[in-house]
């Protein structure tokens, strides 16, 4: 069954159904003691997308959000032009099938797809190219616009360590967080951090939030490292801070310095590390404790 897709949203976004599973399973596990106990553990699942019946790919999900999903693997690579010609997405977890079904077809489909398959893995390939050029050429948001407080930063990191999570429970998946200040504005987890920001992506494009300038005034959150795939998906939202609970490679770092992106790792509580983006964070240094001195009577 069909549902609407949000009352703000035009006559003309997709309808989506509203597939849902469990997302952990509870297993029998023996321990160190040789005790028998139960655990929860994430419940990893196969989810194969259909294009106008063209078979794109499968997605290994925990399945919260696969309609979102759908539609943020769709955007991020291209291969949909805007949400708005997309007639409806529909999920069936009995044959882990996503049928998107466009409104005047995809007769680009078939090459779309065959370059991205070619240029997988290739840092230089030709879509990696477009894709920077297109991301240069629509600029993320001046410092001035787009800036955090580390009291913002350290309030953020309180928030996701306190989050109700899958993770608490079960471990062994990634999750991503969208905020307006200190509104979260969608979280989701899965088994991998790149699900998640496509879930993501797919929430935005659906309130549509993918116009320029539509990322200014929020953050990404992710507990996974943040790469060279991680930074471009977050400027493709046109979001223009990026936090995570984890590291920083190489090129992700040269990524969001050529972007103009900050980037904030490691952080945890009252610690983290600003790799760049400098001119974006307004720093709140605590102040060190002033030393005890202690004086002997003679």
């Amino acid at each position: 069954m069909l549902i609407p897709a949000p009352a703000t949203a035009s006559p003309q976004r997709p309808s989506l159904s509203a597939a849902r599973v469990p997302l952990t399973r509870a297993v029998e596990v023996l321990d160190e003691s040789g005790a028998r106990r139960t655990l929860h553990i994430p419940a990893e699942r196969p989810l194969t997308l259909y294009l106008d019946k063209r078979e794109l790919v499968t997605l290994m999900t925990l399945g919260a959000a696969p309609e979102l999903l759908t539609l943020g693997y769709l955007r991020n690579q291209r291969l949909v032009e805007r949400v708005e010609d997309i007639e409806s997405v529909v999920v069936d977890w009995e044959v882990g099938a996503a049928a998107v079904t466009t409104r005047s077809g995809t007769a680009d489909a078939a090459a779309r797809t065959r370059q991205r398959i070619v240029t997988t893995g290739c840092g230089q390939g030709t879509m990696f190219g477009m894709l920077m050029e297109e991301l240069e050429a629509r600029r993320l948001a001046p410092p001035a616009v787009a800036r955090i407080r580390q009291s913002t930063l350290m309030q953020l990191s309180e928030i996701m360590r306190t989050q109700d999570s899958i993770h608490r429970r079960a471990g062994s998946v990634h999750g991503c967080a969208l905020f307006r200040g200190l509104e979260m504005l969608m979280f989701v987890e899965d088994v991998g951090r790149h699900n998640a920001i496509d879930t993501i992506a797919g929430w935005m494009w659906l309130h549509g939030d993918s116009a320029l300038g539509a990322g200014d005034d929020k953050l990404f959150y992710t507990t996974g490292r943040l790469t060279s795939e991680m930074v471009t998906k977050a400027a493709q939202l046109g979001v223009p801070i990026v936090i995570s609970r984890n590291g920083v490679t190489q090129m992700g770092y040269e990524l969001a310095q050529r972007l103009g992106m900050a980037l904030f790792g490691r952080a945890n509580l009252h610690r983290f590390i600003c790799y760049c983006g400098f001119e974006r964070f307004d720093s709140e240094p605590q102040a060190e404790p002033a030393p005890v001195r202690v004086s002997f009577g003679g």
